[in-house]
């Protein structure tokens, strides 16, 4: 029950007890790059499930890769404003599918968006996302940072300082940060833990130049796991080793 000793001690226990979790778009196609495998969207949404039970109070920001990537149009010559906002229109349509899902599962989720249509999702205001965590939704915020030439890793930080998460979750397709691509590079070596500065002066591709220095500026640690590993997400929460942290 909500509010119960039970609960309150599994909170106590969680050494990040709100965290911002950072899922790509591609994730949410599964082996086929695009659009949806509601197959790999379920396994997904039964984990952030179990997070929540947990204690943890979780928000999320997913990309919009799997539909349209604003960078890309722009290199194909497309005004990069008009393809950035198509970029963060991707990311509405992600949040509204993950959310029919994690409900399905019986988690309740709000989608709340920094471009504001009334109809689809609730606009983005703070005061209102963090009263929704206290009461343990699942807030998935959508529409990047509602401006264009930012990505969607720098509005996963950003709404993570605005929502005093304790931890940046990069959830990614390989188990931690690297010296070199490991799909790429078979000896690529893979850090535990690495400073923000070095994964700066080393251009390691964690995040965004923009996403890091935001991080750094407010010691807000950061750690990039496999998401396709499971319990790996509950692990990171809980303070054991897991993926790399970027601190």
């Amino acid at each position: 029950m909500p509010g119960s000793t039970a609960g309150r001690s599994a909170k106590k226990a969680l050494k990040y007890p709100r965290v911002l979790l950072k899922l790509s778009g591609e994730a949410l196609a599964g082996d086929h790059r695009t659009g949806f495998d509601f197959d790999s969207i379920t396994k997904y949404a039964k984990e952030i499930k179990k997070i929540v039970d947990t204690g943890a109070q979780i928000g999320l920001v997913i990309g919009g890769g799997n539909i349209v990537r604003g960078s890309q149009l722009s290199k194909m010559g497309l005004d990069r404003v008009s393809a950035d906002y198509m970029g963060m229109l991707g990311t509405v349509i992600n949040a509204l599918a993950f959310q029919d899902i994690l409900e399905r599962e019986g988690l309740d989720t709000r989608v709340m968006t920094a471009i504001r249509m009334e109809e689809l999702a609730e606009p983005y205001i703070r005061r209102r996302a963090m009263r929704h965590l206290e009461k343990g939704r699942a807030v998935i915020f959508a529409a990047g940072t509602g401006n264009p030439y930012f990505s969607t890793d720098t509005a996963a930080v950003l709404r993570g300082i605005q929502m005093k998460a304790d931890l940046i979750i990069k959830a990614t397709s390989v188990n931690g940060v690297y010296s070199a691509d490991p799909k790429k590079s078979p000896d690529a070596k893979m850090y535990e833990r690495i400073s923000y500065r070095d994964v700066m002066l080393e251009e390691l591709g964690v995040m965004d130049q923009t996403a890091i220095t935001l991080c750094k500026e407010n010691s807000l640690p950061l750690i990039v796991l496999n998401i396709n590993t499971p319990g790996a997400v509950i692990k990171a929460i809980r303070g054991e080793r897991v993926g790399t942290l970027v601190s």
